[in-house]
């Protein structure tokens, strides 16, 4: 079964669930991502002084700062 097989099978699935039910999904849902993206920014924060520790790091400007998140 594909992915998009597999998340086919999903929204109908929620499809037949009540109004009620469904919001409680999306709420699971959001709450699930969340908590997700929560680990992912502690995990970069870690990562991030690790490499300050070890001086792989180094000071920049705000104009550099930018340049790199844009270039």
């Amino acid at each position: 079964m594909t992915e998009a097989q597999r998340f086919g099978d999903v929204l109908e699935a929620a499809d037949q669930l009540s109004e009620d039910e469904q919001e409680s999904l999306l709420e699971v849902l959001q709450k699930r991502l969340s908590e997700r993206r929560r680990l992912e920014i502690a995990e970069d924060v870690r990562e991030a002084r690790l490499e300050h520790e070890r001086g792989e790091t180094r000071a920049v400007t705000p104009d550099e700062l930018m340049g790199e998140i844009l270039g």
